[in-house]
């Protein structure tokens, strides 16, 4: 999906490459006095040559996502049984009790249904939105025009339950002031329609007001499936747990003593979400994927994968317009997933964030650009790759690694930036508001950089600061914006001759490690 920024982050990168090819490398900045005091460098570092065959390494494959489609999705539709459509009570339903339990969380829809709190159950076959028009009454339901129907009740869709809301439905409109919302507990099939949170005294969208104000919102539970395709979605979620707009979560651990089900799973393509407290969140979930959809002006995040979840396909998505944190992050042990061929762009921070224990990630070809803060941040995730990457003209650093370890940085493009082009830094974080025991890492930096391109950026293109160590290779560093040429800072800069004679005279791959870390592996 286009985008003008894209353009201007294009045009931004053959000018600053044009640019590349008038100027040399021999100009060379001298380290700020005091500057490595300043940052408390605690190890005496060798530069010396290493052996490049063991840095080149093949591109990994990416997933083949041609089989995710629409058409796939609608073979999965079971129509045999239809289903059963009942009104019952909130109460002592597994799948409503994160919303009915302690905390007095009843009086929410006691407030909102004037009575006690009942919901729309979908169990044991296939529905549609005509069914449930035809078998449920009007204050409860109802097709207020052709093909668009108002629901004033929470709707569940039970474990043997399949709720398909297709082409035939133009818009379905939750109700905020009476408290209607989405959980699967089945199969859900969403398919070229709309569904949007709904303010009926505006008779318009349940826009963003105050994070702890109810919105409508979607969420599915474990050993679930939900299909979200060819759709738009709008205007869901506030701050409260699962109710984040749309989420797809395993059962808390109340719930699970109950019900023991596998991870939940699904797909969303070619959709779009807007006005969403979260555009996606997902918890303990596995090989769900992120095709092809639009995020844009969701409130907190766009894409927001969680705790535990794994084997991730987040790829060819348009995320921008994020108002208070960041485009896409992955949090809390998301493994072994594919984040490749975004385009994350003007956010309120950064456009991709790898966070608290994510590991062996693939991050390739996305266009990370005019973000706010960073383009990518690695923040306490080691054992991650990124390949091809363009992150350009982000306010502050390009590449911002903290507290990671074996981050294998190849054929990047990291340009004009406001700060640095790589930016590899160590932080103690037991004074931060960060849950240090449920995180547990080491304050170490490790980087591999191998090829790409680290041009223009405001600060200098690399600076590493007390790195357990660093491996260079084929890195181009064009376009310097100060006019005194190419410099390095943290450790880097205090070697800077050394390097640049290796990395770019004599094209040999460079090692910068600690002199204690190698009498350690000698020992």
């Amino acid at each position: 999906m286009n985008h003008p920024a894209n353009k201007g982050a294009i045009s931004l990168l053959a000018g600053a490459l044009l640019l590349a090819s008038s100027v040399a490398f021999g100009n060379v900045e001298p380290l700020r006095p005091g500057l490595a005091k300043e940052l408390q460098q605690a190890r005496t570092y060798t530069v010396r040559t290493a052996p490049s065959a063991p840095l080149e390494i093949a591109k990994p494959a990416l997933p083949d996502t041609s089989g995710y489609t629409a058409e796939a999705v609608a073979a999965k539709i079971v129509r045999s049984t239809a289903g059963k459509v009942s009104v019952r009570r909130m109460m002592q339903e597994n799948a409503l009790k994160d919303f009915i339990g302690g905390d007095n969380k009843m009086a929410e829809w006691v407030v909102r249904q004037g009575g006690i709190p009942q919901a729309i159950f979908i169990d044991d076959g296939y529905v549609n939105l005509k069914d449930l028009a035809r078998r449920l009454p009007k204050k409860y339901f109802s097709e207020t025009a052709p093909g668009v129907y108002l629901a004033r009740l929470p709707i569940v869709v039970g474990h043997k339950g399949i709720l398909d809301i297709d082409s035939s439905t133009r818009e379905l409109r939750l109700s905020e002031e009476a408290g209607a919302f989405m959980v699967n507990d089945g199969q859900l099939f969403v398919r070229d329609t709309k569904v949007t949170g709904w303010r009926e005294k505006a008779n318009g969208p349940a826009t963003f007001r105050d994070a702890k104000e109810f919105r409508p919102f979607l969420l599915a539970w474990g050993g679930t499936e939900t299909y979200i395709v060819n759709s738009t979605m709008a205007s869901f979620g506030y701050a409260n747990s699962k109710s984040y707009g749309v989420s797809i979560s395993q059962y808390t651990p109340n719930m699970a003593k109950v019900v023991k089900r596998d991870e939940p799973t699904g797909w969303i393509l070619g959709s779009e979400f807007s006005d969403m407290w979260y555009g996606f969140y997902c918890y303990e979930t596995r090989d769900f994927v992120v095709k092809g959809n639009t995020y844009r002006d969701n409130i907190v995040y766009g894409i927001d994968p969680h705790d535990r979840s794994r084997g991730l396909i987040i790829a060819d998505n348009d995320v921008f317009g994020t108002q208070r944190k960041h485009g896409i992050i992955i949090s809390r042990e998301v493994n072994d997933s594919f984040i490749f061929n975004n385009r994350s762009h003007d956010n309120k921070l950064s456009g991709l964030v790898i966070d608290r224990n994510s590991s062996n990630n693939l991050i390739a070809d996305n266009q990370i650009f005019q973000n706010h803060t960073d383009g990518i941040t690695l923040y306490e995730s080691g054992d991650n790759l990124l390949w091809g990457n363009k992150v350009i003209n982000n306010r502050r650093h390009g590449i911002r690694v903290r507290n990671s370890v074996n981050i294998r940085l190849y054929e990047n493009i990291a340009l004009a930036n406001g700060l640095t082009g790589i930016y590899g830094h160590i932080k103690d974080l037991t004074d931060t508001d960060r849950d240090i025991d449920l995180d547990p890492f080491d304050t170490q930096v490790s980087l591999i950089l191998v090829g790409g391109e680290l041009a223009g950026n405001g600060s200098g293109p690399l600076s590493i600061d007390s790195p357990l160590s660093i491996e260079l290779y084929r890195v181009s560093m064009l376009a310097p914006s100060k006019s005194s040429g190419i410099s390095f800072n943290g450790i880097l800069g205090e070697r800077q001759s050394e390097i640049l004679d290796l990395l770019v005279r004599q094209q040999k791959a460079v090692l910068i490690d600690p002199v204690e870390r190698q009498t350690e592996m000698r020992d």
